[in-house]
């Protein structure tokens, strides 16, 4: 089909979609008001964060960057608006200074965010969008590559900003399940083969199990834990799961299989 009816018809077969190319470029405000347009009212993006704040900047001084890619479009999105992700590059090992100093420059909500926005530089200058027409939650998620975070400490801190660690399925990174905020961020990349394998049904049951669990409060029996169990969260949680096993286009069937077994679609 044209290129310009894949979103729609996209937007029909799933509930959200997780934005790539911000993470390549700054998008323009009015591909993102094209993307609000384009789909039905309840559906959600996610928002990948820019890889010159985490690979070239590597989280230092990044306050400019940070306030250009807020400026370019992102606010249009409204109450569509889900999590940004933010991707760590495999050379990024934990360092608790420099990531709490990153946590804590991320806005907690869109009134932040415009408040950051409007610091942004000549970069961006005439391609800006700068309005909220409501203050909600913002909402980040952590997705990290390097062994060296799998440790108590990390996992505490992302719990202090309620920010989510990534659950990221794949044979190359850190495959864990601490529950680190009001909601679950899952990518799957595919287990076996890097962005290649499917996921086959003894697999789909196994996420939709954790995906149940995760959703009424609880954590899987199965889960891969750095730190201690968490309580129970009485009023559930949020998750949002994304693959990326897109080489061979195992992504769209399996994802639909998934939502079936989860009684999304039918």
């Amino acid at each position: 089909m044209p290129i310009a009816q894949e979103l729609a018809y996209a937007a029909r077969q799933f509930n959200s979609i997780e934005i790539n190319g911000s993470f390549y470029r700054l998008q323009r405000p009015e591909h993102f008001q094209r993307w609000h347009d384009a789909t039905p009212r309840d559906f959600v993006f996610t928002v990948k964060g820019s890889r010159y704040i985490t690979h070239m900047l590597k989280l230092r001084h990044i306050e400019g960057a940070l306030a250009n890619f807020l400026a370019s479009g992102v606010l249009a999105l409204g109450r569509k608006l889900g999590p940004m992700l933010w991707q760590f590059p495999p050379q990024l090992g934990f360092d608790s200074e420099r990531l709490t100093a990153f946590l804590r420059l991320l806005p907690a909500d869109t009134s932040e965010a415009l408040a950051l926005a409007r610091g942004h530089d000549r970069r961006v200058a005439g391609r800006t969008y700068l309005k909220v027409d409501f203050a909600q939650p913002l909402r980040h998620a952590i997705e990290i590559r390097h062994q060296s975070f799998c440790t108590p400490p990390f996992v505490e801190l992302l719990r202090r900003y309620n920010m989510a660690l990534v659950c990221a399925d794949t044979v190359e990174w850190p495959l864990v399940m601490d529950l680190t905020a009001d909601f679950v961020y899952c990518r799957l990349h595919g287990s076996q083969q890097l962005y290649v394998s499917g996921y086959d049904d003894s697999a789909l049951d196994c996420w939709a199990r954790r995906v149940r669990t995760w959703s009424r409060g609880g954590e899987p029996r199965d889960a891969r834990r750095i730190a201690a169990r968490t309580r129970p969260r009485a009023q559930g949680r949020d998750v949002y799961l994304f693959f990326d096993n897109t080489a061979k286009a195992s992504a769209p069937p399996n994802a639909r299989a998934l939502a079936r077994r989860l009684g999304l679609i039918h």
